[in-house]
């Protein structure tokens, strides 16, 4: 039996099953907006982010798979400086939303990493106890270029941990680039050569830092293999995020937030089109998945068990994901649609029409 979470508008909930028999099995923070979720496959530790408003972004812990849950430290600026460099910068200096949550490495027990809104990555040393904020990154002069996509200011949601090597990091940022470090986040260097950022003018294109990128994912079994549904199409890289290929927008459509890669075949990737940034709505209302087998190549589109026609489902960027055994795929909307499917994408069985808009869903390793 699996075990999925799935972070609400009006809390979280853990449902469990397999093929076409799924429960909800809890509900947690009822009628708390969860933006983010971790099930650290080291420890067994669930954390939940919550955007609570006036009262700030709150984290809770579960040592206990939700019987319990502690309120732990959440990822806070330091005070905005008066002078210096960045004494005009406007972006606030508050966390708005924890977008990202990420374990470190096997041999890193107690880091976590938090990409944020605005885009701060903070670390964790001890589990969620403390958080530092990554100077590095966020003093970086051309943090000054980055600009909202989708909010007033840059976010970071996609945060990636080499497993060869936990000092290798990357992170996605909305409206930002791609960002890769070598030594654990000491320096970094702009990695986005081979984006098209085509909503900019035609001299700034090409510019790495401020190319959308709505979500990023790695391979597990081949980690230089990556993947990224971009404001402007599919991308993929096969050297680290080095250089992106772009790919020719599928059957609908290439638009889109969501993207997931089975975790022991690189060729293959799954993405939910939608059809343009001025019309987020499904094409012609019919809900698809499309899936490719061959790195890009071709693609397949799928929509068996799935809302056929007057469907207005968005999925946001992490509203979809894949088991580790990647054999089942979880598929949640802005509408309170969740659907799985054991047929890799290809048949789905709806799980729940009734949720509050979906903001994260993840497998429990």
């Amino acid at each position: 039996m699996l075990s999925l979470l799935v972070g609400t508008r009006k809390g979280l909930f853990v449902v469990r099953g397999q093929g076409r028999t799924w429960h909800i099995a809890a509900h947690h923070f009822a009628g708390e907006p969860v933006t983010q979720l971790l099930a650290d496959p080291r420890d067994g530790s669930w954390y939940a982010a919550l955007r609570m408003g006036h009262f700030g972004v709150k984290l809770r812990k579960s040592t206990d798979q939700g019987a319990h849950w502690t309120e732990i430290a959440a990822p806070a600026f330091p005070a905005k400086p008066t002078t210096g460099p960045w004494a005009d910068d406007p972006t606030p200096w508050n966390v708005d939303m924890v977008w990202s949550l990420e374990a470190g490495g096997a041999d890193q027990p107690g880091r976590l990493w938090a990409g944020c809104l605005p885009a701060g990555l903070f670390a964790s040393q001890d589990g969620g106890a403390s958080w530092v904020l990554n100077n590095a990154l966020w003093d970086e002069p051309r943090r000054k270029d980055w600009m909202g996509g989708g909010y007033d200011h840059a976010g970071i949601h996609s945060v990636l941990v080499d497993p060869r090597d936990s000092a290798h990091l990357t992170v996605a940022i909305s409206c930002g680039g791609v960002w890769k470090s070598h030594d654990g986040g000491q320096s970094w260097e702009l990695t986005a050569s081979g984006m098209r950022a085509d909503f900019m003018p035609e001299e700034r294109v090409e510019d790495g830092n401020i190319q959308d990128v709505h979500r990023m994912v790695q391979c597990a079994a081949q980690p230089d293999a990556l993947w990224v549904q971009h404001h402007g199409g599919i991308y993929r890289s096969t050297d680290a995020a080095q250089r992106w290929q772009g790919i020719a927008a599928p059957m609908p459509s290439g638009f889109g937030f969501a993207v997931a890669c089975d975790p022991k075949n690189p060729l293959r990737a799954w993405f939910v089109p939608a059809q343009a940034d001025s019309c987020r709505i499904p094409v012609q209302g019919q809900m698809l998945v499309t899936r490719t087998d061959d790195g890009g190549h071709s693609f397949q589109a799928f929509g068996d068990g799935l809302p056929a026609q007057h469907a207005y489902h968005l999925v946001y960027r992490h509203g979809l994901d894949i088991s580790a055994d990647g054999s089942t795929l979880a598929l949640a909307s802005t509408t309170g649609g969740l659907w799985t499917s054991e047929h890799a994408g290809e048949q789905w069985h709806c799980i729940s029409k009734d949720l509050p808009p979906v903001a994260v869903l993840q497998f429990v390793s």
